[in-house]
């Protein structure tokens, strides 16, 4: 369930009249869609219109996987870190998990104008450039670099066609 934009981009969905799932963690819906917004000359990020909402009290922004950022709600980014930190101190893996995700953390306030600057090394690890690609990954929001979105994205489509094939012989 996606709509397109003015400009053609794909739009978050809102749940409460879409049918779809509310999110589980707020009730304030999921995070969907595509947009195409550039960073200022400051490294601030507009938020999409459709985002802003759920992001108003707040965020953390950090490192995601496959040099993206993450952009969790703050309840989001609590129910992640209570399951790390619930695993053995003796566990490497969730130690090493832990510092990575932590150690390059920003907790961030949208300003008035639904903006939030993304740090030098975040923007560095992400190879951010002016022009990014944010889309809604239910319960985060991930900021790609737009030649790197478009990479990854072509990737996968090829496999993503084939799962899709794949839920459709099954019926479902």
């Amino acid at each position: 369930m996606e709509a397109a934009g003015a400009r053609g981009e794909v739009r978050a969905v809102d749940t409460a009249t879409s049918g779809l799932p509310e999110s589980p963690s707020s009730g304030l819906g999921l995070l969907l869609g595509t947009f195409t917004p550039k960073l200022d000359e400051k490294g601030r990020l507009i938020l999409p219109a459709k985002f802003r909402g759920r992001l108003a009290g707040g965020l953390v922004m950090t490192r995601g996987q496959d040099r993206c950022l993450f952009l969790l709600p703050m309840d989001e980014f609590s129910r992640i870190y209570e399951q790390v930190r619930s695993a053995p101190v003796t566990s490497q893996q969730a130690r090493d998990y832990l510092r990575m995700f932590l150690s390059s953390a920003s907790d961030e306030v949208p300003d008035k104008q639904g903006r939030v600057s993304i740090p030098p090394p975040l923007r560095e690890y992400a190879g951010l450039g002016r022009d990014v690609v944010v889309i809604g990954v239910g319960t985060r929001v991930e900021v790609w670099d737009a030649e790197a979105w478009a990479a990854y994205s072509e990737e996968k489509e090829a496999g993503y066609a084939d799962i899709a094939q794949a839920i459709s012989d099954l019926g479902i």
